[in-house]
């Protein structure tokens, strides 16, 4: 086991961040997984990291403050929240998020107290949004097996058999076995999702036409000159890191206004300590008018009202049914396992990097070339066994991109 945990420690500072000699690093941890922080911070470190900074997180605090904090805390930010991550953003620092979350940690929280927060902290850090949205920092994140995480997933199992079962999990869907091979797997993994990205990219697919049986019946239409992304990311000035550890994603923008049917989720969605499930959207004109879930309705609604831009979506992103973390069937209740077993979508903002140039264009020219703006971005999924997408080329061609829930190419 501890084998395993150095070597993933290795792969989210060196592959996931790649970090460069003389640049900082935030570290977001949950406390109870400090161990674990600090052996990032000793690779760090050794690959000449100039300073670790830890962000310490808290389940547990972070639920008592819901329940019984001063209610007026829920409508600001402390300036030294701001200055924090604005100014290390403007230092180009790198950043690392180590998740654990419990999925239900906020289950019976006043909703309004959520929504709140939500719209205080977007507004206060909107700067480090803009910044963040230019891909001027690399950025990863990574997730740690807990127990009440792990309870949730194999609910039959003892804690310490649950806990167990989810790490492996983990370490299977990062590619880890033990044997220091695990940085070679990632190299070879991004370069096999970089070569269908450049096919879908060759495409240029003016739309996207989806269909399952849950009742799916999306058209999509993609951004003007948009690209798609996979396998990674490279900074402006050439850092390429790894956001997600794991990812199966290729992903892109929907044109803002673009997008009409209706659309089911396939699995549930985690979000706010809260699970969400049932969800459906019916969409005109790239707004979401229509939004219902068989549970947590009401969490739903309030996320996409966080601001106008939550109503509508920013990405579009492609994962085969056949692929390793679907394959586990497992369902994770966290959106960085759940997203990567599945084709999504996420309402709110787009990201500046899928359009062409886009990463030096204002707010308005980034609108202009059809993008979303919003201070949430929140993935939910999509994909089947018997999802259909369709492209329609700029030329009328129809080309089949997934059948029976896989790619074709």
């Amino acid at each position: 086991m501890e084998k395993k945990l150095q070597e993933y420690a290795r792969l989210l500072v060196e592959v996931g961040i790649n970090i460069k000699k003389g640049q900082k690093l935030i570290i977001a941890c949950p406390v109870d997984h400090a161990p674990f922080a600090r052996m990032c911070a000793k690779y760090a470190y050794e690959m000449g990291c100039s300073e670790v900074i830890m962000n310490w997180t808290d389940d547990n605090l972070t639920r008592q403050k819901y329940l019984m904090a001063e209610d007026s805390v829920f409508d600001t930010v402390p300036e030294w929240r701001v200055r924090f991550y604005t100014d290390y953003a403007k230092e180009k620092a790198a950043f690392l998020h180590l998740i654990s979350d419990d999925p239900e940690n906020l289950l019976g929280v006043d909703a309004n107290r959520i929504l709140r927060s939500h719209k205080s902290s977007g507004e206060a850090l909107k700067e480090y949004r803009d910044i963040r949205n230019k891909n001027i920092n690399p950025w990863s994140i990574g997730a740690l097996a807990s127990e009440k995480w792990a309870k949730k997933v194999f609910p039959d199992l003892d804690e310490k058999a649950a806990v167990a079962a989810l790490w492996e999990k983990i370490f299977m869907a990062v590619r880890i076995k033990g044997d220091g091979t695990a940085v070679e797997a990632w190299h070879e993994h991004s370069k096999k999702l970089r070569e269908r990205m450049k096919i879908l990219n060759d495409y240029n697919f003016k739309s996207l036409h989806y269909k399952n049986e849950l009742g799916t019946d999306l058209v999509v239409e993609l951004a003007h000159n948009h690209i798609w992304e996979a396998g990674g990311d490279t900074t402006a000035d050439g850092q390429f890191y790894m956001p997600n550890m794991p990812t199966e994603e290729i992903f892109t923008a929907n044109k803002r206004d673009g997008i009409n049917g209706v659309i089911y989720a396939s699995m549930p969605l985690c979000r706010d300590g809260n699970v969400i499930d049932g969800i459906r959207f019916v969409m005109k004109d790239g707004k979401i008018v229509e939004a219902s879930a068989t549970q947590g309705e009401e969490i739903l609604k309030n996320l996409i009202s966080v601001d106008e831009g939550a109503s509508y979506f920013g990405e579009v992103a492609l994962v085969p049914y056949d692929s390793p973390i679907s394959n586990s069937k497992t369902l994770y209740y966290e959106t960085l396992f759940d997203e990567n077993a599945s084709c999504h979508f996420a309402f709110g903002r787009a990201y500046a990097t899928t359009v062409k140039g886009g990463i030096e264009m204002d707010k308005e020219q980034l609108k202009a070339a059809g993008l979303n703006d919003s201070i949430t971005h929140v993935d939910f999924m999509v994909g089947t066994k018997d999802l259909s997408i369709v492209g329609l080329t700029h030329d009328g061609k129809e080309i089949t991109v997934f059948e029976d829930g896989n790619f074709v190419f």
